[in-house]
């Protein structure tokens, strides 16, 4: 609209500028009158057309001025709003972004504890687990040990016994042979002498009697018999340790013997009795691998449920 304006005012000018050249023209060729008159009231009209245009040319500027200031302002307005709607957009995803991260952080930090805290629990359930495989180790390598020391000496003297019945010449030896039946009544009776001490509650006296009836039937078929009994003594004397060592005695030189079964509970037993529940309980668990069918078995099994129990309740 600028444009066509001062295209127009441009088109008045040229006009205005044309009439001028013609009224020289005009006057310079002696013009009359009426040709001057008239060429005077079309300079005051053009005079008059161009104050107006002028007018309206400053109106227009001051329009298309406050216009332009406007539409600038308005565009730097909008602007604005769109950086500061973009702004509040960036902020908001950012304080999302940050409470995922914090929530993130939080339970990544709490599960790396927790795996911590069950990492030292199983550490110490394998150490403790170590010490005591550890603690059983030693002691049945003490009861190795003894059991060997009394083999040995067992040994040892039957050695010494067979050397004696060596010196006898034959005639020793054919008188022997007739009087089988009376030995096989003497070591009948042996043996239930010392019985018959046993249940009398002389544990001391009864040992030593079966101790005797070994040294001179070590191969009999009741000499596991007398190897238990011996361990029994120790153990209604409350001598746990010493029931121990016998009872195992018992079961390595007579492993396939009717009392092994008997044996492991009561060294089972002893154990449990001295304090030791966890090595007790591993042997009552090799008595139901080894016997399940036993009475021993049912005993083995009550006890273990007991010791379970125990566990339970402290917890």
């Amino acid at each position: 609209m600028r444009k066509r304006f001062i295209n127009k005012c441009s088109e008045y000018k040229i006009s205005f500028y044309c009439l001028l050249f013609t009224a020289y023209c005009l006057l310079s060729a002696c013009a009359t009158t009426e040709d001057f008159a008239f060429l005077r009231r079309d300079i005051t009209q053009l005079q008059k057309e161009s104050l107006i245009v002028k007018n309206e040319l400053n109106t227009l500027k001051e329009k298309t001025s406050g216009a332009a200031k406007e539409e600038s302002f308005n565009v730097v307005r909008q602007s604005q709003a769109e950086t500061q709607s973009l702004l509040a957009n960036v902020s908001r995803d950012l304080q999302i972004l940050s409470g995922r991260f914090d929530e993130n952080k939080y339970f990544t930090e709490k599960a790396l504890k927790n795996s911590a805290a069950e990492m030292d629990l199983i550490k110490a359930q394998i150490t403790s687990l170590e010490d005591q495989i550890k603690d059983i180790r030693n002691k049945l390598d003490a009861l190795e040990s003894q059991v060997k020391q009394k083999k040995e000496l067992f040994e040892k003297q039957q050695e010494g016994t067979e050397n004696k019945f060596e010196k006898h010449g034959k005639e020793t030896h054919e008188e022997k042979q007739p009087a089988k039946p009376v030995a096989s009544a003497d070591k009948t009776s042996k043996y239930k002498a010392a019985y018959n001490m046993f249940k009398a509650e002389k544990y001391k006296e009864a040992r030593q009697m079966f101790g005797s009836f070994l040294k001179e039937f070590p191969n009999d078929e009741l000499s596991d018999n007398a190897q238990f009994w011996i361990a029994e003594t120790y153990y209604h004397e409350k001598d746990f340790e010493g029931a121990i060592f016998e009872y195992e005695i018992l079961l390595k030189k007579y492993p396939k013997s009717q009392k092994a079964s008997s044996a492991l509970l009561k060294q089972g037993l002893s154990f449990i009795e001295m304090g030791d529940k966890k090595t007790g309980k591993i042997i009552l668990e090799q008595l139901l691998e080894r016997y399940p069918d036993s009475k021993e078995a049912e005993l083995a099994k009550k006890t273990i449920e007991n010791i379970n129990k125990k566990k339970t309740k402290k917890r």
